[in-house]
Order: structure tokens, then sequence, then C-alpha cells
């Protein structure tokens, strides 16, 4: 039997359905989930979606149902859709069908995933743990100490002002990167770019007026390279762990764009320390320019993408001066150059599990053999991106977030998947090939 239909009241107190069954949101309307939920896990959190009503099954008649009210107890509630926020290492495979009204506000940038209620189980959500790794746990991070190691550290260097960007990250918007720069462990964040050559639907830094609110601000200006080489070396220097540091956060733009001062940026830090790995996370627009700061000494890049199909790829995107067929030339560059090639896969369960959208993804991982796909589930309001799919996406039967990661896997042997970056002790394949 399929698990009941979560609803809030106007409280925002969730309760279960008596009778209607859960349904996922997908581009041609409410369905059955095709993957299976598992228990709600550790720090995931039930979250309410305003303005819609929830969608559910009568397992009776199979009817899906529009939920106007309920009753509970001596009172009738009008109900509200919810839906699950999961923490790092999750995956979403659904997201919670609804009905959004009129007067319904674009939603805060979550990945909102697919709930339900089973007698046995408790609450449930339709997710799959594709990352064991334990560094990124939430428990260690948004600790009691960290607002004193901040202002340690902030105090310590006084004329940098990435420090203070980097510790509104960690504070107010807890970035658990920006934070392991505080903490001094694991991988460390760089931010690089204030502007950016894509003006992405579900940018976290920067939206429209009629936009949902951004859920980190970018910097005030450009830092210079030995303000980034400061932070990247004394975070290389010292950091136990999966020690790298990472140019490119979610809080600015694309730092290709300054390629020039983070390939200076770059040789200041080697000039100091060869202790772990110096990472970019980019959208691949500028292969000549990923070219040089592999000159520079960079190991790794982690190049996003919705979808390696071109048309939905540059509707979401919606890229300035680059087309989608220079991001493949930077991933086919990468793997040419020898460094760790992974790609920041952002997922969409409807739109990326439509098999059009599989075969595309299953082709290029293939063909470009990067050693890693990252899934992480994409932070929209779903409406936004359904929007952009119907017309623009390759369609298809749905064949389900489990068996697209399958696929993937037989695309490409050895392929790792998971959601976290790999420091330079995990990277088996990639340090045999490197040295061959």
């Amino acid at each position: 039997m399929l698990p009941r239909l979560l609803f809030a009241d106007d409280r925002g107190r969730v309760f279960e359905h008596p009778v209607l069954r859960a349904l996922a949101l997908t581009p041609l309307g409410a369905a059955p989930a095709i993957d299976p939920p598992v228990a709600l896990p550790p720090h995931a959190t039930l979250s309410v979606l305003p303005g819609r009503r929830p969608l559910g099954l009568d397992p009776e008649n199979g009817e899906i149902v529009e939920v106007h009210s309920v009753r509970i107890g001596s009172r009738t509630v009008r109900p509200t859709a919810v839906g699950a926020v999961l923490p790092p290492g999750w995956t979403r495979l659904a997201l919670p069908a609804y009905h959004k009204l009129a007067i319904a506000p674009v939603l805060p940038q979550w990945a909102y995933t697919m709930a339900g209620w089973d007698d046995e189980a408790g609450h449930v959500v339709w997710a799959l743990r594709t990352d064991r790794r334990s560094h990124w746990d939430p428990a260690s991070h948004s600790t009691g100490e960290l607002p004193a190691r901040v202002e340690a550290k902030v105090a310590a260097h006084p004329r940098n002002p990435l420090y203070r960007q980097l510790a509104r990250c960690a504070l107010e918007w807890n970035c658990f990167t920006a934070q392991n720069t505080f903490y001094e462990r694991d991988e460390g964040a760089i931010p690089a770019s204030v502007g950016c050559n894509a003006r992405c639907v579900g940018c976290i830094s920067e939206q429209p007026e009629d936009g949902p609110p951004s859920s980190h601000e970018r910097m005030d200006g450009p830092p210079g390279a030995r303000e980034m080489a400061e932070i990247g070396a004394t975070h290389l220097a010292s950091a136990p762990g999966r020690t790298m540091v990472s140019f490119g956060q979610g809080c600015e733009g694309e730092p290709l764009t300054r390629g020039d001062a983070i390939a200076e940026a770059i040789g200041l830090i080697r000039a100091r320390t060869g202790r772990g790995s110096i990472n970019i996370n980019t959208n691949g627009s500028l292969p000549d320019r990923l070219g040089g700061l592999i000159d520079a000494g960079l190991d790794a890049c982690r190049i996003s993408l919705n979808s390696a199909h071109g048309p939905l790829y540059e509707a979401y995107y919606r890229p300035v001066g680059y087309r989608f067929a220079d991001v493949v030339r930077s991933i086919r560059l990468a793997k040419r150059r020898g460094i760790y090639t992974a790609l920041n896969l952002l997922t969409f369960p409807g739109v990326t599990d439509q098999t059009g959208e599989a075969e595309a993804l299953c082709a290029l991982v293939g063909s470009t053999s990067v050693d890693q796909v990252q899934v992480r589930s994409l932070a929209i309001d779903p409406e936004q991106y359904l929007e952009i799919a119907r017309r623009h996406s390759a369609g298809g039967p749905l064949v389900g977030m489990r068996e697209l990661l399958r696929r993937l896997r037989r695309a490409r042997p050895g392929l790792v998947i998971g959601n976290f970056a790999r420091g330079l002790g995990e990277r088996g394949e990639w340090r045999a090939s490197r040295h061959r």
C-alpha cells in the first residue's frame, strides 16, 4: 500500500490524510512515484509549501483528488501541501504533487522532496542515500564553537575581505564549505568572482525583483590574487582530512571569468605549500581559461549542468557569450589534461530521468569518461523549472532516478557517483591514470 498523503494546517502542523495516498509531481501532472520511499533520515525536515493544495490518490477508485478541506476532530482544516528538505548525502527521487493557487508565492530555493506517512515506518521520503561519507554530517557543522572560530580567524586576517565574506557564508547562510575554512579541515572555500556569464533561473545569489529571495549575497567586489592565495595556502598548509580548496562558491558568479587572477593565486599557493588539492567549481563556459588554470597547477574541476541536452541546458543557464558545446569542450579538455573531472549534476525528478534526458546524459558521461558525477537536487520552485522543461527537455517516458544512476554506471565503468568532492587520497582510478 502506498504511504499516505501529508498536509499542513494553518499553523504549519503536519498531519497524515486518513485515506488519500501520496503522489509525485511530474511534467504531465500528479502520478504515483516510480521509486520506493525510505524512512525520513536524520537532519531532514518537513516543509510547508504555501499557496499549494495537496493532491492525493484515492485508493478505492484510483482517482486523483485535490484536497480542499480535511476534518480533524471538531474543526475543519484547509490543508497546505507538504514536502521535505534532505540533508547532505541524499538525492531526491520525487517531488510532492500539489495544485498551485493563483495567490501562491514563489517558493524559497530548496529542493522540495516528496514525503508521506507509513504506519510502520512513520514519516517517509522518496530519497536515496548516495554518499555515505560522514565528513559533511550536519552534526559536525554549525556547532557552538563556530562563532568564536570565525571571530578569531577574521581578527587574524583584518586586511583580507574574503574572510569577512566567508564569515557571512558560514554564520548567516550555513555554508558547510565556508565553515570548513574556519574549522580548518577538509574542503575549504575561496570565493573568486562577483560577475557571471550565465543567468541561471535558479541562481542562489542573484534573483530578479519578482523572483524568490536569494539564498546568498555576492561579495561587494572581486578579490585580488593575494587575498585568494592567503586563504588557500593557509588552509592547505595545515588542514587535516580530505584537504582541498575550491574556487567558485554559491555566493558568487563564475570563477572562470577571473581566470588570470585565479591562475596567479594558484601559483602563490603552490609557492607556499604542495599539500592537498586545488579544485574549481565552474560552469565550464571558457575552455581556454580552464586550460590556463591547469597550466598554473589546478588538479580538479567540477563542472555544473542540469542537462546534457543542449536546449534544456541553455534554457536554464541562459548563457552569455558561450554555448553548451563550450561546456562539453571544457569537460573533454579537463580529462585530456589529466585533472580529476566531476560533473555537478543538478537533478530534478520527472525531468532528469526522462528517457531522452537519460540517454543524452549517459552519452556525455560515456564519451568524456568523467571521473565522478555528483548528484545534487536542484533547489528551485518546481513550477519555475517545469515551465522550462515542458518546452525544452529531451522528453520521453520516465525511468526513475534509481534507474538513471544505474544507467550512468553502465555507461562509464568505474564512475564514482556521490554528492561530495573526492580528496587526493580518494581518487584511485585517477591517480593510477596520472602515473601510467
